[in-house]
């Protein structure tokens, strides 16, 4: 039996974890010892998938060492803004040719990284690869069906990678656009974040459906200015990925932007949340790289002066069709 380890137990963590151990030997990683024994003690993770039981091929730890020993692949689960910090505590004992595969969607706040440049400067020696795509945490869980993107630029390690990963239920497509596949999951953060803006604030549904495509162009636009394939925007980790995070009711992002939306206040939104809302690290550090490109990306730019207090949700809507008119 194959071994693979998954780092990070929130949510998606641990449904990956669930689904792989149907065919593999899984060691899932917690951020401390305590955290660690109390989901091995209930074999699940009520705090963040309630109701999901852990197989028993499934073994948690809290040891970055136990964790990638004769590991054949590494999924990096952990939010964005962490990622450096926690794949450093592995650096010591990362064997040069495992790869990692990057689960994670944003970009780094100050250094604007994207994650396979922060594994490029702490773990250079590691193959990376990404796992994106339209993914409910509860649903893949469940074994309800999905279809994800695997992205590697190495054709032998996307093959390797698909027979290690696969799943009952779960399409596996590969991909040779890792900074394409990152940005989309990085974009549609923040431009869900817009699409519960005008939901709450009751702009209307044509308003929504204007906004989720002129994010697309934006999306489109910034992946083939930093050398990606416009056809990654169009696929699962672009178009795919921005429907159901800009519908979907149990996406953080679009809820977070219809509470901003109906006018409660963003620190009183964050405060009551367990989980991490990436698309609030994200909006400013994605305006700045695409500014750095001479890309510009109105509605994440509008979302970011949101976030800041810089603007009101009322003006989301005032201010993108306000533009001065141009050719789609």
């Amino acid at each position: 039996m194959t071994h693979l380890a998954v780092v990070g137990a929130g949510a998606w963590g641990t449904a990956l974890a669930v689904r792989l151990a149907e065919r593999n030997r899984v060691v899932l990683w917690a951020r401390d010892f305590t955290r660690a024994a109390a989901i091995a003690r209930a074999r699940g993770n009520d705090l963040y998938l309630p109701g999901v039981r852990l197989p028993e091929t499934v073994s948690v730890t809290a040891d970055p060492a136990a964790a990638i020993e004769s590991a054949q692949a590494v999924l990096l689960v952990v939010p964005v803004q962490h990622l450096r910090a926690v794949v450093k505590r592995f650096a010591a004992f990362w064997p040069a040719a495992l790869p990692a595969v990057i689960c994670a969607k944003g970009i780094e706040a100050g250094t604007l990284r994207l994650p396979s440049e922060i594994l490029a400067e702490v773990l250079p020696a590691a193959p990376p690869a990404v796992l994106t795509g339209p993914s409910f945490a509860h649903e893949v869980a469940r074994g309800q069906p999905a279809a994800l993107v695997l992205a590697a630029q190495a054709p032998p390690l996307r093959e390797v990678l698909r027979t290690l990963l696969a799943m009952d239920r779960v399409r596996l497509y590969a991909s040779l656009d890792l900074i394409g596949t990152q940005l989309g999951g990085a974009a549609k953060n923040v431009i869900a974040i817009a699409a519960g803006v005008v939901e709450g604030a009751g702009f209307g549904e044509n308003a929504r459906a204007a906004l989720i495509t002129r994010g697309l162009a934006e999306l489109s636009r910034l992946i083939l200015a930093e050398g990606g394939r416009g056809e990654t925007a169009s696929g699962l980790a672009g178009l795919g990925d921005l429907i159901l995070t800009c519908t979907g009711a149990a996406s953080r992002n679009h809820s977070l932007g219809v509470a901003l939306g109906r006018g409660e206040r963003l620190q009183a939104i964050l405060a009551a949340r367990r989980g991490v809302t990436e698309g609030v690290a994200t909006a400013p550090a994605l305006v700045a790289r695409a500014r750095q490109r001479g890309i510009e990306l109105p509605i994440a730019e509008a979302v970011a002066d949101l976030l800041a207090g810089r603007a009101l949700p009322s003006e989301l809507a005032e201010r993108l069709l306000s533009r001065p008119p141009r050719e789609e």
